[in-house]
């Protein structure tokens, strides 16, 4: 007997069925051991490097996507919320452990969907560590998101504690949807080896210029976003004014 389809399914199978719980409790079964020894391993290789990185020396690792290129699907949970599960970073039904739906299907209002934030609007994404100084780049975004309606701001932890993430989101007041990314695998796709990772990405899903690799003065930050506002008028978009 096949397994059942939850719809906001994140994770595909990753467990057997008999060992994920009724989707109404918002909990997703446990990676498989091969997967999960895969994906657990780059992970904490990749988490050191950030953390090394956030601590001791100024992020410069991976370079995140080039100009035009489109980003990679996902659909995670939000940190706020009580759903529980791995990423799905399916690209097409039925791909394995990356998700047995696309990851750009997979909606609902306790996920994260980067494909619905760039459906009709220019994005901010950062991926960030929840240690060190990384965490005062979302602080930066949430000063500059009421200068730029239409703007979607948002965030994605890369593993850590969830209930010290859901105390980071309430304590700063961020107003964006801030997700979890339990396993890790983001690290990997978003070629993410910096803390914080702050991608801008048109509408319609493609990167606009090259993702910032640390925290930059806020001035910096708004002149970036300026150049995405602009750069997505220039393809027809009609956002706010």
């Amino acid at each position: 007997m096949s397994p059942p389809e939850y719809p906001e399914e994140l994770a595909g199978p990753r467990a057997p069925a008999a060992e994920r719980a009724d989707e109404q409790t918002g909990d997703a079964g446990a990676p498989s051991p091969h997967y999960g020894r895969y994906v657990g391993l780059l992970a904490v290789v990749v988490l050191v490097l950030i953390t090394l990185n956030t601590f001791v020396t100024k992020p410069n690792g991976g370079s995140g996507f080039a100009p035009g290129q489109q980003v990679a699907p996902f659909a995670v949970p939000l940190a706020l919320g009580n759903l529980r599960g791995d990423a799905n970073v399916a690209t097409r039904a039925n791909e394995g452990p990356a998700g047995r739906r696309p990851a750009c299907e997979v909606r609902g209002p306790r996920i994260l969907n980067v494909c619905e934030l760039y459906e009709h609007a220019p994005v901010v994404l950062a991926l960030f560590v929840n240690g060190g100084s990384c965490p005062n780049t979302l602080d930066d975004m949430r000063a500059l998101r009421s200068s730029f309606p239409g703007v979607r701001f948002a965030a994605v932890a890369i593993k850590g504690d969830r209930e010290a993430l859901r105390r980071l989101v309430r304590e700063r007041g961020l107003s964006y949807p801030v997700g979890i990314d339990s396993d890790g695998v983001l690290v990997s796709l978003y070629k993410d080896t910096s803390c914080p990772q702050v991608n801008f990405v048109l509408p319609g899903g493609t990167a606009q210029s090259r993702a910032l690799l640390r925290r930059v003065p806020l001035s910096t930050l708004r002149a970036r976003v300026a150049e995405l506002v602009a750069a997505a008028r220039a393809r027809g978009w009609r956002g706010a004014a």
